[in-house]
């Protein structure tokens, strides 16, 4: 073949390539996770969103304003895709109405009791926005502030970092904290979140993600098989908050060491569901904690999903979604009512500040503050 026909050939073969080639670019750039524009914050703010993909299909978007997990997509038992979150469909809802939906919870998440807490003799004073106590880190909650965003090269699969520098004295914290959060899905249908941080000053720290599940995609829970990896939980008083007993959970309705339907015994008079109006407590996980272990297992039978709930954490708390109304419209016009969506927060056991017998909290300076919660999608 003469050179000039040669040329030819390769050129031409090149050409029938390049539609290949560039449905290949087009793809890895939408499984890198490039951001999109999705609003305006009140004060003029601007939020992106992150849309990460996997090799099967699966989809997770994240914003950056409240560093907020807007959807979850994950397919059924016949591969069809569904969301398996609440939420909103605009930025909107969020700023409006948003009992935490997908958000970072922090400072620190969970309750601390009358709003206060002492560390090494200093006192500090927080806000209470939850009746007497502080929950979630207070009312600028890390849910509610705009994190930055930065696509990330993860080992494992597409991921976004987001950052956020909380000031000394926000809320009423002590120490400048930089926090990261990494959020990777992985080709196994997981939806890994790392967070770290780091404080100039001796404080507390205690994060997690508070979706709200539903496995069928809308409806009520109730049907929802699930499995707590632990023997013990906290019981708490008035206000929600742990009496510092750590209570057997065998010959309980708190018993889930073996599957069983959310709503089984949701509605017994059983004191710890009276005073929550439902789940809303914190298990001890077996096991140290420190190491990523099996926390939960969830089943749900109408679509078959699953998903499984890995932790570095020593607790989980275990809520209903009690304090839904019907007030809230989310994402597709849906009404969410009492029971349409359950959390599973890992994290370190609620007035941890206000319990020395409870694993601390405290993170000082030097010291980086490490944790890992792995959702797990499948079906059976």
């Amino acid at each position: 073949m003469s050179n000039r026909r040669r040329l030819v050939a390769i050129f031409v073969l090149a050409l029938l390539s390049f539609p290949f080639l560039a449905t290949k670019m087009n793809a890895d750039a939408t499984r890198g996770g490039q951001p999109a524009f999705f609003g305006k914050t009140p004060d003029g703010r601007s939020v992106d969103i992150y849309t990460l993909t996997n090799a099967n299909g699966a989809e997770v978007r994240i914003m950056t304003f409240g560093g907020t997990v807007v959807s979850i997509k994950v397919p059924d038992r016949n591969g069809k895709l569904g969301d398996v979150i609440l939420g909103y469909d605009d930025l909107q809802g969020y700023l409006t109405n948003n009992p935490y939906l997908g958000a970072i919870a922090g400072r620190y998440a969970n309750r601390i009791a009358r709003a206060r807490f002492s560390l090494d003799g200093r006192e500090y004073l927080l806000p209470k926005n939850d009746g007497e106590n502080t929950l979630h880190g207070g009312v600028l909650s890390f849910g509610k502030v705009v994190w930055f965003g930065q696509e990330a090269a993860g080992k494992t699969g597409t991921a976004v970092t987001l950052r956020y520098l909380s000031k000394n004295g926000e809320e009423g914290f002590p120490g400048d904290l930089t926090i990261t959060v990494t959020y990777t899905l992985t080709d196994k249908n997981e939806l890994r979140i790392d967070y770290a941080a780091s404080t100039d000053e001796a404080t507390v720290v205690n994060l997690t993600n508070h979706c709200y599940f539903n496995l069928a995609g809308k409806g009520s829970i109730v049907d929802h098989q699930l499995m707590i990896n632990a023997d013990r939980f906290t019981p708490v008083g008035p206000g929600l908050i742990p009496t510092g007993e750590l209570r057997d959970v065998k010959g309980t309705p708190m018993d889930f060491t073996t599957p069983i339907a959310i709503g089984a015994r949701i509605d017994q008079p059983y004191d710890q569901l009276t005073l929550a109006k439902g789940y809303d407590h914190n298990w001890v996980l077996n096991g140290a904690g420190g190491k990523l272990a099996l926390a939960a297992k969830v089943y749900e039978p109408t679509s078959g999903r699953v998903m499984e709930v890995y932790t570095t954490e020593p607790g989980l708390q275990f809520y209903t979604g009690n304090f839904l109304d019907g007030s809230i419209k989310g994402r597709n016009g849906e009404v969410y009512q009492k029971r349409d969506g359950f959390c599973l927060e890992t994290q370190h056991f609620p007035d941890s500040p206000n319990r020395p017998d409870f694993p601390s909290t405290v993170l000082r300076p030097g010291h980086t503050y490490k944790s890992t919660t792995v959702f797990k999608f499948g079906v059976k």
